[in-house]
């Protein structure tokens, strides 16, 4: 199953691991590690992209298959994976519409990707497709933001230039954001542009509105729980420990029942 329709392309694609950075030190990645440890495989990895944490786990031995819903994506994966000498098992779907031959102990949802998906219908429906693919007494575990909070601005707006190793030229991404406290729903607009020399020789402005569905932690309790998913807890950020009121970020975990129960 491919779609026909999808974010991440062009110089958002080729520019994500640049403007990225070294993601070797952050905090999900270990996170998401320890919860592997603990919960077993195999692994799904939901919104993949490029491999940041696929093909990590992958050359320390785990089991994980990706799925994204960019073919641009999901080429650079590959390439990194060659490069690599891994051989990812890659998938072109969305969560929405999520149909693979493979039933999982673990389904990480990372990057907040889940909040991609705006519609609140289509969000259950995501989740539902999640759920469906667990193992009995697998794990659904989902990065979860909430975007606003009364008394911040609704408008921000920050850039961000990197120098291509290859070649020197500057890769920039200009993003600007408008939350929109009714709909509960960011919407966004990004300016994307390789300079050579100083001089504009590519640029892309790509436009989302909406673009990101935002959540409390009570709203992502019940997503889960509404898919029929039980002992929901929610962490605070990338810790163990319950979240609390002030946090912006959490994640979010849900059980498929265990067989017979």
């Amino acid at each position: 199953m491919t779609t026909l329709d999808y974010e991440y392309k062009g110089l958002i694609a080729q520019a994500w691991d640049l403007l990225r950075g070294d993601t070797s030190r952050w905090e999900d990645r270990f996170y998401y590690l320890e919860v592997i440890r603990r919960q077993g495989q195999p692994v799904l990895d939901v919104g993949c992209g490029t491999g940041r944490l696929l093909l990590d786990y992958l050359a320390q031995g785990f089991d994980v298959d990706g799925v994204d819903n960019s073919p641009e994506m999901l080429a650079l994966c590959r390439q990194k994976a060659a490069a690599q000498g891994l051989q990812p098992r890659l998938y072109e779907q969305a969560m929405e519409a999520l149909d693979l031959p493979r039933r999982y102990q673990v389904i990480l949802v990372p990057s907040s990707s889940l909040q991609l998906v705006i519609e609140p219908a289509q969000a259950a429906q995501a989740v539902a497709c999640l759920a469906a693919h667990l193992r009995p007494g697998g794990l659904l575990v989902a990065s979860v933001m909430t975007l606003w909070k009364a008394g911040e601005p609704l408008e921000s707006e920050w850039e961000k230039s990197v120098a291509r190793p290859e070649d020197g030229a500057v890769v920039r991404r200009v993003a600007r954001s408008r939350y929109d406290p009714a709909e509960e729903c960011e919407h966004t607009e990004d300016l994307y542009q390789v300079l050579v020399n100083g001089r504009v020789a590519a640029e892309e402005r790509h436009r989302r509105s909406p673009a990101t569905r935002s959540y409390t932690p009570a709203q992502a309790s019940a997503l889960l729980a509404g898919a029929g998913l039980v002992d929901v807890q929610v962490h605070s950020g990338f810790t163990f420990e319950p979240a609390r009121p002030e946090d912006g970020l959490f994640v979010v975990s849900g059980r498929r029942p265990a067989a017979g129960a």
